[in-house]
């Protein structure tokens, strides 16, 4: 028994870290005055990062669009670098698409924090208790005593500002903010942040042919 006493709290620390690692919608709007048909069409821009990183998300977030029977573009490929740097040759590019739809995504910042955990171990020896024999004749227990064990683990949260704007009309018809708990990769983390993304547009009815 002390055997799996030991190990119970490495466990535990496991599965919640795996449960963890995901993001999470913190906040988000939409508008209600929006009468736009579903969009078919989405330009997926990135906004506060490297080029490299900026453009593998761009990719993975246009293909996890159309997986889901959208028209995904990933903007690198339509928007030129220099076009980014001010409104109106940006505005020309995006027009250009066909698109219904703009989605920029900004990253606002990643935030590190400490977390400390103390939980209560058996001691690895058995405490005899005041008497010769212990529990029962001298008031003292045949059991293990039980002491704090403190944890301190440090992680990281990445939050980032999600907006799709109606092309049409320049509108912002929806917007989020979410929470990434320990991002690692541009590459590990996009599916999911995408997937979380394109199920709040499609519960909205903002985008055509969206499976669940």
């Amino acid at each position: 028994m002390r055997k799996r006493a030991s190990i119970f709290p490495l466990l535990l620390a496991t599965l919640l870290l795996g449960a963890c690692q995901t993001t999470t919608i913190q906040s988000a709007w939409f508008d209600p005055n929006f009468k736009g048909s579903p969009m078919q069409k989405i330009d997926v821009v990135a906004v506060g990062t490297n080029l490299a990183n900026r453009r593998v998300f761009e990719d993975i977030f246009a293909q996890r669009l159309r997986d889901a029977g959208v028209d995904g573009v990933a903007g690198w490929t339509v928007i030129p670098d220099e076009a980014r740097a001010a409104e109106a040759p940006f505005t020309a590019a995006v027009t250009s698409t066909g698109a219904q739809g703009l989605l920029v995504v900004r990253l606002l910042g990643v935030d590190t924090r400490t977390q400390v955990t103390t939980t209560m171990m058996p001691t690895s020896s058995v405490m005899w208790g005041g008497s010769r024999w212990g529990g029962g004749w001298g008031g003292g227990s045949f059991g293990p005593s039980m002491v704090p064990v403190s944890e301190i683990q440090q992680y990281d949260l990445a939050m980032v500002e999600t907006t799709l704007y109606d092309v049409a009309t320049g509108r912002v018809v929806w917007a989020a903010t979410t929470q990434t708990f320990n991002p690692s990769s541009v590459q590990r983390e996009a599916p999911g942040f995408a997937d979380v993304i394109i199920g709040q547009l499609s519960a909205r009815g903002l985008i055509a042919g969206a499976k669940k």
